[in-house]
């Protein structure tokens, strides 16, 4: 395992996170506390310190675990949970974005956590209600309290980020370091802006479902074996995605890997710092997923992988790449421009 430094910050994370809405069988799947803590001790022993939970992950069973098996070694491992969604779904302040919910949240999983601090803090999904100001200097209280070290923010449009870091840096406040998006082969619309938008303002990027939800692990290539959570009519199960895993399926053959590894090393090896969260029910799974350290795609595969699942940007993308805006731009020097 190797490290990366997370966004615009010193802070030093693993290449892969380990990703524990898995820990926990209270919301009818998942893995109890002892398959939690076998999935746990492998990503650690691989050089894993990234960890990633939420204050509502099953029930709150997830921090819990999580806060257990940290215990020992608390100082080496980056604690990420989340604070936004629904808690008590009758109590409208029980979720959202708001200082209110913000400040419980937090109070509740360093509790379920027991721990003093929490290492990064996601804004785990926009509310479109509470005000950029409002998010942000709630958010920097409590970096400056010392109960939360960095923050980061979770599925979220990229105009919003733009300016909530913005106001942040205007008013000495604390930014964002960190963008977690859904972000694989068959789900790469985070690449019209969220993902431009992460580079060119130094923020680390958290990959979601880097296998799809299992559609890019090969157990549904077969359509009269497709069982379990993911069902035929997902649209991560179309004629198109179906394609891309064929594709993913004839190059994990050829490199004698799984397609989940192959799938896991797409991402990782995209530009700028991108860390997929890996997670799984049982022990060898997540041993399967850290088996993607061991090699690299080359250049030939990535470019198979990308051809099968590109997609349109839309504009104005696609717009102001078009060759007749560019000799509207430049006239005809464009070619004889030295880009940054």
């Amino acid at each position: 395992m190797n490290y990366k430094l997370l966004g615009r910050s010193g802070l030093r994370v693993s290449e892969l996170a380990l990703g524990t809405m898995t820990f926990g069988e209270d919301w009818g799947f998942g893995a109890s506390k002892e398959d939690s803590q076998k999935i746990f001790n492998a990503f650690v022993e691989a050089g894993g310190n990234f960890i990633d939970t939420a204050v509502n992950y099953t029930n709150g069973t997830s921090e819990k675990y999580v806060g257990e098996f940290i215990r020992e070694k608390r100082e080496q491992f980056v604690v990420a949970t989340k604070y936004t969604l629904n808690t008590r779904p009758h109590d409208p302040n029980a979720g959202g974005n708001h200082r209110k919910n913000l400040v419980q949240s937090v109070e509740k999983s360093l509790k379920q956590l027991k721990t003093d601090y929490i290492d990064l803090l996601w804004l785990h999904a926009w509310d479109f209600m509470t005000p950029v100001e409002e998010v942000m200097r709630a958010l920097d209280d409590l970096v400056r309290s010392g109960k939360v070290l960095y923050v980061g923010i979770s599925d979220t449009p990229a105009w919003i980020v733009s300016q909530s870091n913005m106001l942040a840096t205007l008013r000495g406040w604390t930014p964002f370091i960190g963008l977690q998006v859904e972000y694989n082969l068959l789900q790469r619309t985070p690449e019209r802006d969220l993902l431009p938008m992460a580079r060119t303002l130094d923020i680390g990027v958290t990959a979601w479902a880097p296998m799809a939800g299992g559609a890019l692990t090969g157990k549904y290539s077969n359509p009269s074996a497709e069982k379990g959570r993911l069902s035929p009519q997902s649209a991560r199960l179309n004629e198109r995605n179906r394609a891309i895993a064929a594709v993913v399926e004839e190059i994990a053959k050829e490199l004698a890997v799984s397609p989940a590894q192959v799938a896991i090393n797409w991402v990782r090896q995209q530009a700028g710092t991108v860390i997929p969260l890996i997670g799984a029910k049982r022990e060898e799974q997540i041993k399967d997923n850290l088996g993607s350290l061991a090699f690299r795609l080359s250049e030939t595969h990535l470019t198979q992988l990308n051809e099968a699942s590109k997609i349109d940007l839309g504009f104005p993308h696609d717009f102001l790449t078009s060759e007749s805006v560019l000799n509207a731009i430049h006239g005809n020097t464009f070619g004889k421009i030295e880009k940054k």
